[in-house]
């Protein structure tokens, strides 16, 4: 016959939930640090500063030019790519170091945050302070930050020869990894928490892990609307082109580039992602309220419909003011908020992750 020992037991879940208490706050501080390195990505591309390092110095990189010479020989690498020889030719030394100094902090946080995880992870995993169940999360996550990693620059490479900008699909693709990494985080992080609602109905549950999808979705399409610049035409709302539905969606051969490549039909397609997801959190409201009413998991889905509300209207309003930088900075932050509380409300759904319990007396 096995038997857990009750004073075992109970010392084990204090220590349990103390050390839930640590890597719950480690988690916080890394998803506080994400949210900023999104951000200043965003106002990179913005001030179209993300192909001012031409070199992907992982190490060496951390260090900024320091002299005139250093300077001087950063400028000159920026003066062979076809950006500065199309757009910005003639541009000042003075100009360059502020759109320098945006990629490089871009840059340097991503680095912080990839010590800011690994060098804690090491230490919760050496000191015993991580159950067994969250090893291949944690894993999981810091091997994506280093793929992202790699991606980065494989989406600066693509404006270094013959664009004068990056790929719209390698500008998406980062940007989309970056949001799963963070909604990851924040999933976990959600799961360490004590929850006091029980587990919702199934369906609650499965429709709040398909809001965390259609957010993705609708992030890598504003994405690819960043990478064509499809933001800056067609400034106007509800009508596109003095239509609902605009003319010239499919002109492009073969058909479907039109989804990826043509900015009219982009543009309209992440029109039609905001209100999909707008009538999806709406519908969540009504069904989580039938199936868990009166419950923590209907009220949540009231907020959240509020946050997509709340963050369809920042889109549009960046879209009249023609992708005005600070409405476009909040509106590519604010995603992340809706993000990150949809990835939260989906794991509370689910309630905590179970105790550990693995120490047992044997009679």
């Amino acid at each position: 016959m096995t038997a857990i020992a009750e004073p075992v037991l109970h010392d084990r879940l204090e220590r349990q939930a103390h050390n839930r208490v640590l890597v719950r706050g480690w988690l916080y501080v890394v998803l506080v640090m994400l949210f900023a390195l999104v951000f200043v990505g965003g106002a990179t591309r913005l001030t179209e500063s993300g192909l001012s390092i031409t070199e992907w110095k992982p190490i060496h990189g951390v260090i900024p030019p320091l002299s005139d010479a250093e300077w001087q020989e950063e400028f000159e690498k920026y003066r062979q790519i076809p950006e500065y020889q199309q757009i910005n030719k003639g541009m000042s030394l003075d100009a360059f170091k502020t759109i320098f100094w945006w990629e490089w902090t871009h840059r340097l946080l991503a680095r912080g945050v990839g010590f800011v995880f690994a060098l804690p992870l090491a230490f919760f995993w050496v000191t015993g302070r991580l159950e067994r169940s969250l090893k291949p999360k944690l894993v999981g996550i810091l091997f994506l930050g280093a793929f992202q990693g790699a991606v980065g620059w494989w989406m600066v490479a693509s404006g270094l020869v013959e664009r004068t900008d990056v790929s719209q699909y390698r500008l998406a693709t980062h940007l989309t990894i970056a949001c799963i990494i963070f909604a990851a985080t924040m999933a976990v992080a959600r799961g360490l928490a004590p929850h006091s609602a029980r587990r919702s109905a199934p369906e609650t549950r499965r429709f709040a892990g398909i809001l965390v999808f259609l957010v993705l979705i609708q992030i890598y399409l504003g994405g690819l609307v960043a990478g064509l610049n499809a933001g800056f035409a067609y400034n106007t709302w509800p009508l596109m082109d003095g239509s609902i539905i605009p003319g010239d969606l499919l002109v492009q051969q073969p058909w479907f580039l039109n989804f990826f490549e043509n900015a009219k039909t982009v543009q309209f397609v992440h029109r039609l992602g905001g209100y999909i997801l707008f009538f999806a959190a709406l519908w969540h409201v009504f069904a989580a309220r039938s199936a868990d009413r009166a419950s923590t998991h209907a009220r949540r889905a009231v907020v959240l419909f509020h946050l997509v509300l709340l963050q369809a209207a920042i889109g549009v309003t960046t879209l009249l003011t023609v992708v005005d930088i600070g409405w476009a900075l909040l509106h590519q932050a604010f995603a992340l908020i809706v993000l990150g509380f949809a990835a939260a409300h989906w794991r509370a759904t689910k309630g905590s992750y179970p105790d550990e319990t693995a120490i047992v007396v044997r009679n």
